[in-house]
């Protein structure tokens, strides 16, 4: 295992590490490319209408222009920082996510069913976003502090309980909400940063039943809401309730069906124009993708989600040290997952769940969260491949 220096770094070191590597511009330009998509999608998806926009067409584009806009200074605050100080702050990242998730209990408003925001001003935050992050960070830092100071020993019974216990107070404080969307993307994204760090393989497989296990006993005690009871049964028989629970996934199928090869064009779809498609600006903003620029735009899409989460793992890969490791892998599966739920609903091959689309859909807590992560992985690769990361 390779032992970083603690000394401190010289003047003008990290400036000339951050120079030396260079960005990872291909993880850059996929993120970018997604950012001015996305803006594009839900100006698509709103310019129409009028219940959401109070008859100002370009009301939801520049709400997501000042989205992006605080995003980019997130992501270069994150990446400018110092390793090291990432790493100090980390235990504060998390705190907070979980101060967030108790006012969000104590005083959040509910939308669609789920107490899962907060108002503070004019603006509505969504904590369990940014709760994904605090996850992976204080997890890669759990195993990176106790396996560094052993002199590299393997991952063992002590650090997956102290990594579980780090995910469990955010996912118990998210489940009371409840947020299963949210909760699924978590579930995911900690199995594959315990699989990264190298949590033996009866760890994982006694995870995935006891996950399981939970899943059967939430419905039974009756933690999970009827209309989330009533998704999953949708999804096993389609054509359950068409007009009810099986609405949302009718609509997207036959919105996505409407593309076509090369779409309708950008502002010209039907179902979108309609509005037949509920939060089509959310979390069913691929449905516009689909029928306004087809097989091939929204193929084009996906492709830059596999980008992102290419270049985590490779970041991952690359990594000097146990945390970035961990925490870009962390990031990836966060990503991916996250990605394939909600393409996967919008085209009826997963549950409906509120998930939102990385880096797509309009909201500002989601774009935050991922433009902080974007950061975190730039500053791992950066301090990775120069000098201080050496």
């Amino acid at each position: 295992m390779t032992i970083l220096s603690t000394r401190p770094a010289r003047p003008g070191q990290a400036t000339s590490s951050l120079r030396a590597p260079g960005l990872d511009w291909l993880l850059m330009l996929a993120a970018t490319a997604l950012l001015v998509l996305g803006s594009l999608l839900v100006w698509s998806a709103t310019s129409t209408r009028a219940d959401l926009t109070g008859g100002d067409p370009n009301a939801y584009l520049r709400k997501q222009l000042v989205n992006v806009a605080i995003g980019v200074v997130l992501m270069v605050a994150v990446m400018a920082t110092d390793h090291r100080w990432v790493r100090i702050l980390a235990p504060l990242a998390y705190l907070a996510s979980v101060v967030g998730l108790v006012l969000v209990l104590v005083a959040g408003s509910t939308v669609n069913g789920s107490r899962s925001w907060l108002q503070v001003g004019g603006m509505s935050i969504q904590p369990s976003e940014l709760a994904k992050l605090a996850v992976v960070i204080g997890m890669a830092l759990v195993v990176a502090e106790r396996t560094e100071r052993r002199w590299g020993r393997s991952v063992g019974s002590l650090e997956v309980l102290a990594m579980l216990a780090i995910a469990g107070v955010p996912a118990v404080l998210i489940l009371l909400q409840p947020d299963l969307g949210t909760m699924l993307v978590l579930s995911a994204t900690v199995f594959g940063v315990l699989a990264v760090a190298g949590a033996g393989r009866r760890w994982l497989a006694g995870l995935t039943l006891g996950a399981v296990a939970g899943a059967v006993a939430a419905v039974s005690a009756g933690v999970l809401k009827p209309y989330q009871v009533d998704r999953f049964l949708a999804f096993t028989n389609p054509g359950l309730d068409p007009r009810g629970a099986g609405y949302n996934t009718e609509q997207a199928r036959i919105a996505v069906g409407n593309g076509g090869l090369f779409g309708q064009g950008l502002f010209d779809g039907s179902q979108t124009r309609s509005g037949f498609v509920p939060e089509q600006h959310t979390d069913f903003i691929f449905t516009v993708a689909g029928e306004e620029l087809g097989l091939v735009g929204a193929g084009v899409m996906i492709l830059l989600l596999a980008v992102l989460v290419w270049r985590a793992l490779a970041i991952s890969a690359d990594a000097g040290d146990l945390f970035g490791r961990v925490a870009a892998a962390g990031i990836a599966c966060w990503w991916g997952f996250q990605a394939f739920q909600n393409i996967g609903m919008c085209l009826g091959i997963m549950p409906v769940t509120g998930v939102p689309l990385p880096f797509v859909s309009y909201g500002g807590s989601s774009l935050f969260a991922g433009m902080l992560a974007l950061g975190l992985l730039q500053n791992i690769h950066l301090r990775s491949s120069g000098p201080v990361g050496r």
